[in-house]
This record gives structure tokens, C-alpha cells and sequence, in this order.
């Protein structure tokens, strides 16, 4: 419910978002929009920009650079994002639009401006598809500075980034996925190697799986969460998308692989005793914590190699699963419900280069429905 302003607090009020809003008048009619998921937080944000407005130092307008006006962004927008997703926006302010806009009035930035920026980046090294990236982060944050009044018209509406690289997705055979798991037989995390090649699960999802979302005798598991970085450390997050979180079914070989996992995990516990953290996790350290990408990339690359197998990177498993199924003529809206897509289209688009060997199987199918007995 919509609390009435408190004194000195400014004007805070709910919306229909169910997010707290604030905001203060920075002259000429225009205002400056503070944004919180509690009032309290909202508040904090207010009463600290009116003590900047009340010595001077709050920066608006005319005289704002790129630098002030994308660090107030950040913090304006940081509670509506997922932590991974600001630790990039972060990074991609620090280290591109900082070094080469940050000095720059706001108002007089230019397309060319824009334009040098991209240039400069691919010349340095970055790929196109990081370029674009940074392309539509600084086209939504200058949307908001159009939004919120600093400026008159979005300049990145002018710019031509550079197209995405095309991605060629690498994924293993049947039989080269076969040789995987054979390696990986009998090694610490043998299961979760097997539910990356059976399920198709997102490398967040898998270390962020706890035994009480596992139900072996039913053989399926619920996915509610994904294994994050974040600015505290790993942190248990909502799922990526709303048709991320659903339900698998699990085949025989990921259900024996977890029960063999179970055992030798609680052997583990029982070695280390109190030292134990217990965070439930399927799939954690010696000590029970939660793993890294970084350590899971140091079992996982060595595994390839023993298996006479091309380097790859571990999302490249959960391409495989989508490939071998869709190869193998399964429907491509069970593929896409298990990956946890939003959208049917998104599977069909991404994994396209299976597209002709579908055909080749509807072929075959009026074969076998025209041919003559």
C-alpha cells in the first residue's frame, strides 16, 4: 500500500510495479527519477540527492558529463538487475564508455562520438558481438536520459553497430558424447557430467541444484535456481527466465549416476565431519561449498582431452543434448520446454543447423507414406 510522504523525505510513492519511486526538481521543469524495490531504500537514495542539490555537487543538466550521468544510471537501475547482469553493465562502463566519453558534456555527445567508440573497440580487439553489447547498453541508458529529461533525443538512435559475429555452436556426436562419459566414469563429478549431456541443464543450474528439487525414485528434478557471481560471492539466484524454472525427467543413466554421487558425497561428509558446510548442494566442493566455474572448468577440460575430444566450453554440453535430441527426431517444443526456453522459436533459431537433417527425416517420412505396397 502507497504510504503518504514522511517529512523531509521528498515526494516517495508506490507504483504499480509494486517498486517505490521518488523524485526531485532539478530546475527549468525538469525532474531527476529515483527508483527502489522498498521505500526505505528509495528514501536513502532521495535524501542523498538532496544533500548533493543542497551543497552544489548534484550534477544535472547542461553540465553533466557522460561519466556523472552514466554512474547515476548505474545506481538508479542496479536494483532492477540480476547481479551478474550489473557486474557487466559495470564493467562495460568502466572499462569502454568511461575511458573514451566520460569527459564529454552529456548534451554534446554525438553519434560520431558513438561511432569512434565501436571503431576503436574492434580495432583494440573486442569482437562484434561484444561491441553490440555495448552498442545497447548505452542506447538503453541514454533512453533513460531522454526518459528522465537530461536529454532531448536518444544519439545511439543514429549509430550503426556492428553486427554480431556468427557463432558457430560446437557439440559433440553421439559417439564423441559417448567417449565423454566413458572418461568421465568414476570421476568425483561423473553425475553432474551426465545431466549436462542428458537434460541439457545451464552450468548456474547444475551448481545451484539441491538434493530436495531431486526426486530419483520419480526420476525428475525440479530446476529453481541458478549458481551466481555476485559482488557478496555465490549466491543461489532466480531462475534466468519464468520457463526456466520447470521440471525434467531424468533416463536410467543420470539416475544411477546420482545415486552413486549421493553415497560417495555422504562418505565425504562423514570424512570431514564438522568441517562440512552443508548447503545441500548436489554438486559441491570437498567441504561442501559451493563450486566455481573456474573449478568445474579445471575438471571439466581435462576430462576432454583424456577423451581424445577438441576443446569446447562447458556450455557447449547443453548444445549437445539440444542437438542430439532434435537429430534424433524428437519434437523440438519437448527439446525447447527441457532447455527451459521462453519461446519454441528460440530453440528452432539456435540450433538451425540441424534443420536438414529434420528435413531429411519429413522426407523420408512421405517416402514411407506414398510408396507403394
Amino acid at each position: 500500500m502507497s504510504g503518504k510522504r514522511a517529512n523531509g523525505e521528498g515526494s516517495i510513492y508506490e507504483r504499480k510495479d509494486g517498486r517505490w519511486a521518488s523524485s526531485i526538481s532539478v530546475g527549468r521543469g525538469k525532474r531527476q527519477h529515483f527508483l527502489g524495490h522498498t521505500r526505505a531504500e528509495v528514501s536513502a537514495k532521495l535524501t542523498s540527492a538532496l544533500a548533493e542539490q543542497e551543497k552544489g555537487t548534484l550534477v544535472t543538466g547542461p553540465r553533466q558529463t557522460v561519466r556523472q550521468f552514466f554512474t547515476q544510471w548505474l545506481n538508479a537501475v542496479r536494483p532492477s538487475l540480476r547481479p551478474r547482469t550489473f557486474v557487466r553493465y559495470e564493467q562495460f562502463v568502466r572499462l569502454h564508455v568511461v575511458p573514451d566519453l566520460g569527459a564529454r558534456t552529456l548534451t554534446k555527445l554525438a553519434p560520431q562520438h558513438l561511432q569512434q567508440l565501436y571503431t576503436s573497440r574492434l580495432d583494440a580487439g573486442l569482437s562484434p558481438t561484444t561491441v553490440n553489447h555495448l552498442h545497447a547498453l548505452i542506447h538503453k541508458a541514454l533512453s533513460n536520459a531522454v526518459r528522465w529529461g537530461a536529454l532531448n533525443r536518444n544519439v545511439a538512435d543514429l549509430v550503426d553497430p556492428p553486427r554480431p559475429s556468427h557463432f558457430e555452436i560446437a557439440t559433440l556426436n553421439g559417439e564423441q558424447a559417448r567417449a565423454f562419459l566413458d572418461t568421465a566414469a568414476g570421476s568425483r563429478l561423473e553425475a553432474l557430467f551426465v545431466l549436462a549431456v542428458t537434460t541439457g541443464m545451464r552450468q548456474g543450474e547444475l551448481l545451484g541444484l539441491r538434493w530436495r528439487d531431486v526426486d530419483l525414485d520419480a526420476r525428475t528434478l525440479q530446476i529453481r535456481g541458478s549458481m551466481q557471481a555476485t559482488p557478496d560471492g555465490l549466491r543461489i539466484m532466480e531462475p534466468k527466465t519464468p520457463g526456466s524454472r520447470r521440471q525434467v525427467a531424468l533416463s536410467k543413466q543420470p539416475v544411477e549416476a546420482l545415486r552413486r554421487h549421493r553415497a560417495a558425497q555422504a562418505a565425504e561428509r562423514l570424512r570431514i565431519g564438522a568441517a562440512w558446510e552443508n548447503n545441500e548442494l548436489v554438486f559441491a566442493t570437498e567441504s561442501g561449498r559451493p563450486m566455481t566455474a573456474t573449478g568445474l572448468r579445471r575438471c571439466f577440460e581435462p576430462l576432454l582431452k583424456r577423451a581424445g575430444l577438441p576443446r569446447m566450453r562447458f556450455h557447449d554440453l547443453r548444445h549437445t543434448s539440444a542437438t542430439l535430441l532434435l537429430g534424433r527426431g524428437v519434437h523440438p517444443k519437448v527439446v525447447s520446454e527441457m532447455l527451459g526456453h521462453t519461446r519454441i522459436s528460440t530453440t528452432l533459431d539456435l540450433y538451425s543447423h540441424v534443420s536438414m537433417t529434420m528435413q531429411q527425416q519429413a522426407a523420408e517420412a512421405f517416402d514411407a507414406i506414398l510408396e507403394r505396397s
